[in-house]
């Protein structure tokens, strides 16, 4: 008792002496570490966009029968290889935006929200315009005359779908990442407030 009067004279509690910094400290701990889970999360795509885009950049055949064939002559093997260049960037500086300690906003979480919603679907459609290319490589189809062409570019249409699945893993990183960046967002709204018949605030969800 003498040392609660002590601390209680010297203009202080005895909570705020360690109970509290140990809150903070773990506190900070945890954020440290999805700080640096999150940053992961995010430089993977980058490295498997990178990858996708210099399988595809390489993609080429030529033979002697038939002549040669580029990604470049396929529109949609051309928009993939831009797709997954811009979503390299992206991941990249989100990546270094995110591993600074900085306060989380609601302007960085709009921020971070749109971005990832917006890299989301362009990676989603470059990743299905191409399957559909594949496809028809493969298949072919008779209905409009478009013939089976990965009987004589083998090496080619199996690049081709190398990259295509690479960039669905990059599809699905960048799925995962909008979910986080959703939560974030709107995990900062309150629940909207009411009050009961005693005048108790209460949170009132409408169906």
């Amino acid at each position: 008792m003498e040392k609660v009067g002590a601390v209680a004279a010297a203009g202080s509690s005895p909570m705020d002496t360690f109970p509290a910094r140990d809150g903070e400290v773990a506190g900070e701990g945890g954020n440290t570490c999805l700080r640096t889970a999150e940053t992961l999360l995010r430089l993977l795509p980058m490295a498997l966009c990178v990858g996708a885009l210099v399988v595809m950049l390489k993609n080429s055949q030529t033979t002697t029968d038939f002549g040669s064939i580029s990604y470049s002559n396929l529109g949609a093997f051309r928009y993939l290889v831009h797709a997954n260049g811009i979503c390299a960037g992206y991941s990249l500086l989100s990546a270094i935006v995110v591993a600074m300690p900085r306060p989380s906003t609601m302007s960085r979480a709009w921020t971070f929200f749109l971005l990832d919603q917006l890299l989301t679907y362009v990676i989603l459609a470059a990743g299905a315009v191409s399957t559909e290319v594949v496809f028809l490589a493969y298949k072919g189809d008779q209905a409009t005359t478009w013939s089976e062409a990965c009987d004589t570019f083998g090496g080619f249409c199996r690049k081709a779908t190398a990259s295509v699945a690479i960039t669905f893993v990059v599809i699905l990183c960048y799925a995962v990442l909008s979910l986080i960046s959703s939560y974030r967002l709107f995990s900062k709204y309150d629940a909207p407030v009411g009050h009961n018949s005693k005048g108790i605030e209460i949170a009132v969800f409408h169906g």
